[in-house]
């Protein structure tokens, strides 16, 4: 994190200095207070209020000042949450949405739960742990010396007890920290099974099933309760061990420093001194292992967060600059890796502008990756495909990408209105002649508020032919001289497929390279060349 996120830097730099700042507080008020107490029991002359107002002054403005680092740093440690936070946020995003499509989609419901809830449970991280694991590394050597400068037996039983604190500490955090990572995927697989089923709820209930993954989700739910419950039961025990083992460090300093002062073997300032010396010494580790429990979620899904980002392909964007029209796209022997095997498998082809190409094939056969590897998504496993003969991936993206005007199976659409949607990469050269093309002027007709129509999550509001319209017209109206189409006639009546192929046609003719992928007869007709994607599986 240190590396990952700037704030983390300034956080920890601050919060060292806090915690420089409460250390010596704490122990200069601590001897202050001992020698304080002592003269006022042990001093013959009985001075006055007045004749010890010099100390207790100094040791209001002690205790005013450790209040006042305590308070700044539990400030600074908000905003430095909430700092690493989005930063890790947003390599995470930048992480998993440089991936292609298809890892993209496998990755989805993992970068969602990391980055919408499981990040959040860095805030104890930051605001407890981290601060409490500071001050261990500080105060609790400081007092010691310390100690050790007045009392060196009390300081010889203070050593001997410290050491069971961690070891203790170290014993739980084995078993915590498992228990958080089965949280967190019992956390992981619920949400995205949630995200599923009130994404199909509308199928479910027109089938008739709405009530059959309920079942399901409440063995999910009373999983994650189960494994949480598991957690907090063992951080609730180790606070109580912790807690013992402290109180008895402590214990055997007052009992060994009363019986020396009996005695007459210590003088009353320096047992009080090592007495109030000795909560110092064990209070900040028993402070790490109460903290440490809250922290793990966070840890566990900080490091999920790293493994993403870790995962993500080393890309390097191109700086070639290219007009694409006009200019011919040329695939050679273009192969990409999948799981199954190779889809597509050695595709040679020449798409030329003014003309259309259509990419037919069985389903699976890598017909839409090859669209991603001509858009710059996918990368190639073998082959080139290239544009005037230079390869896509040595083009810019920003450069490159405005040139292109992609049709997916699903089109993208956002939450927002029906005018937010059409210009969403970009204003249409011809908003009428692109709704009139692709049949969405119907659409509009019908649509309560016409192009301010609000539509929900992946277009809630439009049934699947209207959301085919919409990003039809989208992709037609564009002025882009590259037009990559997958199945654009899917979910069409024929009317609507004969006037969109139609356009399909003129555009072409306007010297735009257009790439449709499709099997339908209608399809195929309109083409000028057909270009057979084929697979290999993998045995």
């Amino acid at each position: 994190m240190w590396q990952a996120s700037p704030a983390v830097r300034r956080f920890l730099l601050a919060t060292v200095c806090c915690g420089v700042v409460t250390t010596g507080c704490a122990l200069a008020s601590a001897v202050l207070l001992a020698h304080i107490v002592a003269g006022i029991i042990t001093d013959p002359a009985g001075r006055t209020l007045a004749g010890w107002a010099p100390q207790l002054v100094l040791l209001a403005g002690l205790w005013t000042l450790r209040t006042a680092a305590q308070w700044l740093q539990n400030r600074l440690s908000q905003r430095g949450a909430s700092g690493a936070i989005a930063d890790l946020s947003a390599r995470v995003l930048g992480a998993v949405t440089a991936t292609d499509p298809r890892t993209l989609a496998e990755r989805r419901d993992v970068t969602a739960t990391v980055v919408l809830r499981g990040l959040d449970g860095l805030r104890p991280y930051f605001t407890a742990y981290l601060p409490a694991l500071i001050l261990a590394a500080l105060l609790t050597p400081a007092a010691v010396l310390v100690m050790a400068c007045f009392d060196l037996q009390a300081t010889v039983i203070v050593l001997v007890a410290l050491p069971l604190i961690p070891l203790f500490m170290v014993l739980i955090g084995l078993a915590t920290a498992e228990r958080s990572a089965a949280a967190l995927a019992a956390m992981s697989t619920l949400q995205a099974r949630t995200l599923d089923l009130i994404a199909g709820i509308p199928t479910l209930r027109a089938l008739g099933r709405a009530r059959g993954p309920a079942g399901r989700i409440a063995e999910l739910s009373a999983a994650h309760r189960r494994s949480a419950m598991a957690t907090l039961r063992i951080a609730f025990l180790s606070s109580l061990v912790l807690e013992l083992l402290a109180t008895l460090g402590v214990a055997l300093v007052a009992v060994s420093v009363g019986l020396r002062l009996v005695y007459g073997d210590l003088s009353l300032a320096t047992a009080l001194t090592a007495l109030l010396l000795a909560p110092d010494v064990f209070w900040p580790l028993r402070r790490v292992g109460v903290e440490f429990h809250a922290a793990q979620d966070g840890k566990a899904a900080a490091d999920r967060a790293f493994a993403l980002i870790d995962d993500a392909p080393v890309t390097q964007s191109g700086s070639t600059r290219i007009d694409a029209a006009g200019k011919t796209i040329r695939i050679d022997g273009l192969s990409v890796a999948t799981r199954a095997g190779l889809a597509p498998d050695h595709i040679d082809a020449v798409l030329e502008p003014g003309r259309i190409t259509v990419l037919t094939g069985p389903n699976g056969a890598g017909k839409s990756t090859t669209l991603q590897v001509i858009a710059g998504l996918t990368p190639a496993t073998a082959g080139t495909v290239s544009i005037a003969g230079v390869d896509v991936t040595e083009l810019e993206p920003e450069s490159w990408w405005p040139q292109l005007s992609w049709l997916p199976q699903r089109p993208v659409l956002i939450p927002g209105t029906v005018a937010e949607n059409l210009a969403l990469f970009g204003e249409l050269t011809d908003v009428e002649h692109a709704c009139a093309a692709s049949g969405f002027d119907q659409v509009l007709a019908q649509l309560p508020d016409g192009v301010n129509t609000i539509l929900g999550r992946g277009g809630v509001g439009l049934s699947l032919g209207q959301r085919q319209r919409l990003g039809l017209a989208r992709a037609l109206g564009s002025a882009a001289p590259v037009l990559l189409l997958d199945e654009p006639t899917a979910h069409l009546d024929a009317a609507t497929e004969s006037a969109v192929l139609d356009a399909l046609v003129a555009r072409a003719r306007t010297g735009s390279t257009v790439v449709v992928v499709g099997h339908r007869a209608p399809v195929l007709a309109i083409a000028d060349a057909i270009i057979e994607v084929d697979c290999r599986v993998a045995v």
